[in-house]
């Protein structure tokens, strides 16, 4: 079975972005990202491969989209079933966006690592409710604001009970 991911940044008010933008700059949840999933795949939707403008190094880029599309350096698919048919069992999958990718692929992912930005934002795209009775949160590591990260956070690991 494949261990497949989800890791994201979610507001309080489970806002993700707005104009195909992060809602914040937070280094650490930056870094945090890059250490999770670097070495491994993650699979992406089109707007999130546009927002950050170019493959993801040191990871296997698989994007999702409908049109057809060449991307250096990343590997393009029509679905998320594609997505996952192209990977490997044994491969770490990482989906790192956006809320139509969360979507459909939060029944079946294994582990959630989530960034929780302590909170609300104005938003115009949100990360689907978890129900947290199917979840068991394995780490939880809180954040406060400090000269590079301008808002409290916690890095919270949920594992499917």
């Amino acid at each position: 079975m494949k261990n497949l991911n989800i890791i994201v940044a979610i507001a309080t008010n489970n806002g993700i972005g707005k104009n195909n933008q992060l809602l914040w700059h937070l280094p650490a949840d930056l870094k945090h990202f890059k250490q999770i999933t670097s070495g491994h795949t993650v699979i992406m939707g089109r707007k999130t491969y546009d927002s950050i403008g170019k493959q993801l190094p040191n990871r296997r880029n698989i994007v999702i989209t409908r049109r057809p599309l060449n991307i250096e350096g990343c590997e393009v698919v029509n679905s998320v079933e594609d997505a996952l048919n192209s990977c490997n069992a044994d491969e770490n999958i990482f989906v790192i966006g956006g809320a139509e990718i969360y979507q459909q692929t939060l029944p079946v992912v294994n582990t959630l690592y989530l960034t929780l930005v302590h909170q609300a934002f104005e938003a115009d795209t949100y990360f689907p409710e978890i129900n947290k009775d199917e979840w068991l949160e394995i780490s939880h590591e809180d954040y406060q604001p400090d000269v590079k990260n301008e808002f409290s956070y916690s890095f919270i690991t949920l594992r499917r009970r």
